[in-house]
Formats: structure tokens, sequence, C-alpha cells
């Protein structure tokens, strides 16, 4: 059995494909019609006439396009929409009951706290005989954000630089936010005033934990300010924090502010939420495009994480597998992973997690033949950089030495990002429209 196709060509019509099948308006659309003055959603039927309002709101990297899906179905019958995204992802004229408000992303900003503030408002128009659609996509933590009583904002940026810089999980960091802000951790459910609320994600986070995803604004949160003091211990933050954050989080320890929502809450009876896109759809989507192209193809998992470096060495090593004795799958070979992994900053370079997975990727298959590895950020974005992420062969230590690059140096500088730029590899799609994750592919011929 021969692949049709070269690795490079292959590696990208599996991202298409992957990207296809977590599109945000696609995904919206499979969700949500209507029929007549029905409005269906998932397996729930909602009466149109019965609602005096009915409101868009939402956030995240992919919020737009969503937003704009449900202005569609909903036509004349949407009251009004307000939604926040990230810098750079409003590139078309909007629908004119829709209005959208860019903002800081992975650390809010002003924008962030005004535009939320600004969403708040609109929410606490709203009473029992309204209809809310949220729409929330991954980068919500940030572009929403309200920060608690007695926090400035300087304090929330200050806490996730901190907590990104130590190689905090997506988890540990949306633990800590949801016990500083008051719209995450079901806040957005309470400001609601009792509307029925109806909440359509697509899930950036492993496991699709509704209380993780965005900081959870409609889901009820389950863990507590002792679990964020927990994280913070972990990391040894806790002489650098803001002293008005570990106040705040010690008072809340002594039961002197309320907790987030939890499970159980009645405000939640009137909440129906749905996933409709994950890392996992678009991992299938990508596993079925390379059986298609002619390779044996394996979804390995789509719960990777860990020290993005760490994680590369295991890629590394199921490409070595594969080479040498045909298994877990035989040449040609396609193994496609999915998740999240983090990088503990120690350098002063410029990268991502996937560039620094396909870095140290690359350091470990150092002349190993017909191999080619790609790790990208289904959003576009990989760190503070304009790549997606990176490809590592075989051959690319050898092509950075011959114009005077070490991978070594660069990996140990967290200098990805120049690496790859030197060597022309780095993946670069602008915003996609979409966050489910990252994809890491394994192609051996």
């Amino acid at each position: 059995m021969t692949a049709p196709l070269d690795l490079r060509t292959a590696a990208t019509r599996l991202r298409h494909a992957a990207l296809r099948a977590v599109d945000p308006a696609e995904a919206v659309y499979k969700t949500m019609s209507r029929v007549g003055d029905q409005l269906l959603i998932g397996q729930q039927a909602y009466s149109l006439p019965d609602f005096g309002h009915v409101y868009v709101v939402g956030a995240g990297k992919a919020a737009v396009p969503m937003a704009e899906a449900v202005c569609e179905v909903l036509r004349d019958n949407l009251t009004s929409g307000f939604i926040i995204t990230k810098y750079g992802h409003i590139d078309r004229p909007l629908p004119d009951r829709l209005t959208v408000r860019e903002a800081g992303h992975p650390v809010p900003d002003e924008s962030s706290v005004a535009s939320t503030a600004h969403l708040a408002a609109r929410l606490q128009s709203a009473d029992a005989r309204d209809l809310v659609i949220a729409v929330i996509s991954g980068g919500g933590s940030a572009l929403m954000t309200l920060p608690a009583t007695g926090l400035s904002l300087a304090d929330l940026q200050a806490t996730t630089q901190l907590l990104l810089r130590a190689g905090a999980t997506i988890h540990q960091i949306n633990s800590i936010r949801k016990h500083l802000d008051i719209i995450k951790g079901g806040g957005l459910a309470r400001l609601a005033n009792g509307a029925v609320l109806v909440t359509l994600i697509l899930s950036d986070v492993i496991g699709d934990d509704l209380s993780v995803i965005a900081s959870g604004p409609t889901a009820p949160d389950p863990s507590t300010f002792e679990d964020a003091w927990r994280v913070i211990e972990h990391f040894n933050l806790s002489d650098q924090l803001p002293a008005a954050v570990r106040d705040h989080l010690r008072r809340g320890r002594r039961g002197e502010i309320a907790d987030t929502l939890k499970p159980g809450d009645p405000i939640f009876a009137r909440v129906q939420t749905v996933i409709i896109g994950s890392n996992a759809r678009a991992a299938q989507a990508a596993e079925a495009e390379a059986r298609r192209l002619g390779f044996n193809a394996l979804l390995l998992s789509t719960s990777v994480q860990g020290e993005a470096r760490e994680v590369a060495k295991v890629v590394a090593a199921i490409a070595q597998e594969i080479r040498r004795y045909n298994r877990p799958v035989a040449r040609p070979a396609c193994v496609i992973m999915g998740g999240e992994t983090t990088v503990t900053l120690t350098g002063s370079g410029l990268g991502g997690r996937n560039q620094e997975l396909a870095l140290a990727a690359a350091l470990a298959i150092d002349g190993l033949a017909d191999t080619l590895i790609v790790a990208f950020g289904t959003d576009g974005t990989d760190g503070p950089t304009d790549a997606a992420g990176a490809i590592a062969t075989g051959e690319t230590v050898r092509r950075g030495k011959s114009i005077g690059l070490e991978a070594a140096a660069y990996l140990a500088n967290n200098n990805s990002y120049s690496y790859f730029k030197a060597l022309d590899d780095l993946i670069v799609t602008g915003p996609t429209g979409t966050n489910v994750n990252d994809l890491v592919l394994v192609l051996v011929s």
C-alpha cells in the first residue's frame, strides 16, 4: 500500500479536513434549526412566541461565526446580540443586530473589562420571559473578564502571566480565574435574571469539562477557593501574587466571600448546554481523511497534555517505532493526537507550545527518513506569534546547521519560532475562526 501524496501535501490536506469538521457556523447549523415558530436546539424545542425578547451573547475566538449562524437561524426574532472576540478576528460585515467588541487574549486588557461590563448590563435587562443564547468558545476566559470586588485588571493580568510562565494547565489557570471574576464559574447564568439560557459551546478543553471551558460562565463550578489556592502553592507563587489577589483568595478560603455557583443550584434548572464541536471531532475528521489518502491511520489520543518538549519525545518514539517496526500501524502510517501541552518558560525567545513540541521532536527524530511531524493550534495561533505551529522532519536539524542554527540552543531559549521561520517551516494560517485545542500528526511513508 503506497500513500499517493508527499507527506507535506498530505499533512496540509489533513489539517484542512480537521478544521472543516469544526467550522463554528456549520456546527451551529447542525445543532440549531427552526421549523416555523419552533426553535430546535439539540433535543429541546422552544416556542419563540413564548419569549418577550431573544438575545445572543458570548465570547471566544470562534464566537463571531457562531453568533452569525444564530442570527441567521433566528432572523427577525432576534432582539439583539453582543459578542467579545480576540483582536483581528473580525474580517467581514456583521448582521445589523449583532455588536462585536475585540479584546485581549491570552491576557485580558481594558477592552476585556469594558466589553464584559457592557455584556453584563445587557444581560441584566433580561428576565424570566426572555431567551438568552450564549455562544462560548476557547479564549472566553480572557476575553470575558470582570474582576471581583476589590480586584483590578492589573491584578488579574499579573496573575495570568505568572501562571502562564509557570506552565500551568488551562484547568489550573481557570480554577483560579473563576474565583477572581464575577462572570466566571456560573456568573453569567446568575446575571441572566432567570431567563431561559441556552449555551452553545465549541470546546477547547481536554475532556470537554463545562466548568473549565471559558471558565464555565454558564456552568456549575465544583472547584472551591481551596482548590484555587492549591494551584498557587503547587507552583510556589504565593509570594509573587498581587497582594489583593492573595488577600481575596485567603478571604474566600475562610468563607468570607461567597464561592462560585455549585452543582444543584436552582439557577441551572433553566439552563441547557450543548457542545457543538470539540478536539475529538477534528481528530476524527483528520483520521478519516488520512485513510482516504491511502494511509494506515490511527487516532491515538485526544487527551495529550504535559510539558511540550517531553510530549515531543513520546511523539518521536512513535515515529521511530513505525519507521523501524511498522507498529502501532504499518507504513504508510498516520498517527493523530489531540490535546494541549504547556511550556515552562526559562529562556527569552519567541515561540508557542506547538512550535516547541515540533522543535523538540525534530531533535529526537534527527536523521529518520521519510518522517514528518506536524503540531498546530486549530485557532491559527500558537503562543504570542503569528504562526499556528510548525513542521519537523528527520532533516530539520541538519538543515538548521547548514545555515548556522543549533536546534538544541534554540529549544533551550524557547526560541522555536525563530528557528522554524529561518527554515520556512512555520504553519501560518491567520485566525481560522475555530478553536478546539491542538493536533499533532505523525506521518511516515
